[in-house]
């Protein structure tokens, strides 16, 4: 019988860059909330390891050992498995899509062969963003992304996310940071009562690589704006190294209707609402 897993998209609602290592990782401090949309694995008995990719944004992923999915069966020692890794992300989007994938496919690969999961001081060598992925639910990150710690639960919330195409590599949008050693977020974390009240704590957040990376797509300010201009939106970010950016919502409707206007102008955008991940 085959094992699924959820590889859901990761957005972070705050990104602090607060410093740099002398082997050059930087520091961040975020706010990491997990979306209900994201890609999807399969894992089956094999004698040996394959990798299969479908899904509506399949074209361009890797599929050999260079994969996230695959390096991260390496991390678990190795065995048989027919893994199926059905895409609906976008790629080097700011999403986390290949980080959540290779985090699921630990989860998964660890269900099948029986295995513990590793820590996370181990699946940094796969990216920052694994440890919190491994365990996707809303979490503080701090470090390099290997410390996580748990926040005061989030009020309902809707999201909508919006990519135009642009892919941006994590390095390059760093590299054109400015200053990278900036204030971290508050020591204790507000427990908000309402979408409103959460998105007066962002607004005096940030994410630092918002700048650098609309300097190298500045696209990214049309998405920004477009999802600002519409009704019921509270607070419009990038997330990660981006290029996608969120609009945030009070409700399901007003997300809902937000999406299907800014598709409507936009058709070539991946533009989706979504409640976060259960």
């Amino acid at each position: 019988m085959a094992i699924e897993e959820a590889a859901p998209a990761k957005v972070n609602l705050t990104l602090h860059i607060t410093g740099q290592r002398a082997d050059g990782y930087h520091l961040l401090d975020s706010l990491v909330v997990f979306a209900a949309v994201g890609d999807r694995l399969t894992f089956a008995p094999l004698d040996d390891l394959r990798l299969e990719i479908n899904g509506p944004l399949a074209a361009g992923v890797p599929a050999g050992n260079d994969n996230l999915v695959l390096r991260a069966a390496a991390v678990l020692g190795g065995g048989g498995a027919a893994i199926t890794l059905e895409k609906h992300l976008p790629m080097a989007a700011g999403l986390g899509g290949g980080s959540s994938d290779a985090a699921a496919a630990l989860r998964g690969l660890a269900r099948l062969w029986g295995r513990a999961l590793p820590a996370a001081r181990v699946v940094t060598q796969l990216g920052a963003d694994l440890p919190v992925c491994l365990n996707p639910c809303t979490q503080r990150v701090q470090g390099i992304g290997e410390l996580l710690s748990p926040v005061p639960p989030l009020p309902p919330l809707w999201l909508v996310l919006a990519n135009p195409g642009v892919g941006l590599a994590t390095a390059a949008v760093f590299g054109a940071l400015a200053e990278k050693s900036r204030r971290a977020m508050p020591h204790t974390l507000p427990r908000c009562g309402s979408a409103a009240e959460l998105a007066t704590f962002l607004r005096m957040q940030r994410n630092d690589l918002e700048a650098p990376a609309q300097q190298l797509a500045p696209v990214i300010g049309q998405v920004l704006a477009a999802l600002a201009a519409q009704p019921g939106c509270l607070i419009a970010r990038m997330s990660g190294s981006g290029a996608s950016c969120f609009g945030l919502f009070a409700d399901p409707l007003h997300a809902a209707a937000a999406a299907r206007t800014i598709t409507a102008a936009r058709p070539t955008w991946w533009v989706r609402d979504t409640a976060l991940a259960a």
